[in-house]
Order: structure tokens, then sequence, then C-alpha cells
């Protein structure tokens, strides 16, 4: 059952993957010939779907993603993390540079205008600028404070430097849960962590029958003048943490929260 199943998605996946250079390519023609500029927003948000039902993700949510553009921060589990969100709504990634070279994945990122970062660059304040001046063009981007991924069942601490963007652009912040579930249980194969490699790493999820992915949107948070971000950053830190322990137990409905927005405060 094992190799009909890695042989099925894999082909879906392949096939997909021919369907989405030809969509990119053919954006850059009409770029190249007519110098329109078009948006590649809803056509990375369709690709980014598209490849999370290929892989066979099974994704239930909860809660209202902001319209407006936003500064989003979530935990980080692993590579998956990337098209799942990303087919939920119009954003940009702030990734890491290794991601950029991986084979599909990596690919893709770049064809959605991925933001990527060399870590241990000392240029934390260049990256900082750069997703200010694309909050300030009216796209939201998405961030993993975290730094790393993690095994999915706890949030690290939030590194809170890159949290000032939002405040230079003057977005709101936007928190989400994100956690993976086989058979009512954390899953041990979603996580990328360590010295794993994304090819390895993709056959083994294959291989296995569909993982149950939680997404919560939480209420946003306004970024208030004067408040001290690396207490907001722990206040959305313990948010997240929170809706992943809720995931975790299974208590994730599919239906929307009442009201996307919400002032961060000292009971966030």
């Amino acid at each position: 059952m094992e190799p009909i199943r890695l042989i099925t998605r894999l082909t879906l996946f392949a096939g997909f993957l021919a369907l989405t250079a030809t969509l990119a390519g053919t954006l850059l023609l009409i770029d190249a010939l007519f110098r329109c500029g078009i948006d590649r927003a809803p056509f990375a948000r369709f690709c980014f779907n598209g490849a999370s039902r290929c892989l066979g993700f099974r994704v239930s949510t909860q809660g209202a993603f902001s319209d407006r553009p936003v500064l989003f921060v979530s935990n980080h589990i692993s590579w998956s993390d990337i098209p799942i969100l990303g087919g939920m709504v119009p954003l940009r990634f702030l990734s890491k540079a290794e991601v950029g070279r991986w084979p599909v994945i990596g690919w893709l990122a770049t064809q959605a205008g991925t933001l990527f970062i060399q870590r241990g660059s000392g240029k934390a304040g260049q990256t900082r600028r750069e997703i200010a001046d694309t909050l300030l063009r009216g796209q939201s981007v998405l961030v993993f404070p975290e730094g790393t991924t993690t095994a999915g069942v706890t949030v690290l601490p939030f590194h809170s430097r890159l949290l000032h963007a939002a405040a230079d652009a003057g977005v709101d912040i936007q928190p989400i849960s994100i956690g993976y579930l086989r058979n009512g249980r954390p899953d041990h194969l979603a996580p990328f962590i360590g010295d794993d490699e994304f090819q390895h790493h993709l056959i083994r999820m294959l291989r296995q029958p569909a993982v149950e992915v939680g997404v919560i949107a939480h209420p946003v948070v306004s970024v208030k003048e004067g408040r001290d971000l690396s207490e907001i950053s722990g206040e959305l830190q313990k948010t997240i943490q929170e809706g992943l322990r809720l995931i975790q137990e299974g208590r994730l409905s599919d239906r929307e929260t009442p009201g996307p927005t919400a002032i961060a405060g000292p009971e966030a």
C-alpha cells in the first residue's frame, strides 16, 4: 500500500509542478512583454494550495485571517508550513536562505516572492526594512519568530527584533498556530528538525496516510505606540502556544471565531 500511495502522490505532485512552472513562465513572459507588473499573490496562493492537496494534507482551520496587510507570526514545525499557510491567505514569507535551494518547495517559495535571510549574516536590520517596505506596499508578510523548526509539541520563545517591522509600517500583527496530528496525537513524522534532508523527509511523509493539520488564526494584535515589543512578543508566544495545545487536544472546529481584531494587553 505504501508504494502505491507514494507513487500516486508523487505523480500528482509532479503534474501540478509542471502546471505551476507553465503558469510562472507565462507570468514572466507577460511581465517582460507588457511591463504590467502582475500581482503574483493570487497565483502563489493557488499554487501553494494545490501543492498541499497533492501532498495529501488534511487541513482544518479556525478563525478569520485579516483582510488588511498585517505581519503574520506563526510557530514553525516543518517546511510544509509554507505551502499550507501560503495556500490560505495571500502573503509573502520570510524564510532562511537554505529554503530557496530546496527542490520544488524552494522554487515555489521563490516564485511567491519569499524574502530570504541568511542566518548569522548580521543583516537583521536590512531584513526588517525589507519587511516594512513590503507591508507598506500592501502585502502581508509571515515570519517564524522562533527562528527554527521544532518537534511540534511546544512553542519556543520568540525573537522580537523582526516584529519591529510591523511598528515601522504601522500595521497590526496576527498570530497563527499550526499543528500536525496523526491518530489523534502530535505527529512525529511532520517535524523537519536536526540534520534531516528535504528529499528524505518528503518521501517519508508521502509514504504514510494523510496527516491532519490544524491551523488557528488568532485575533489581530494592534501594536500601540510606546508598547514594549519584547512584551508583545511574549504575549504572542503564549497565544500561539495555547492554540497549539487546542489543536493537540483535538478541540479545533471548522468555524470562524467572531471578529479578527483585538488589542494587545496583559490578558492577551
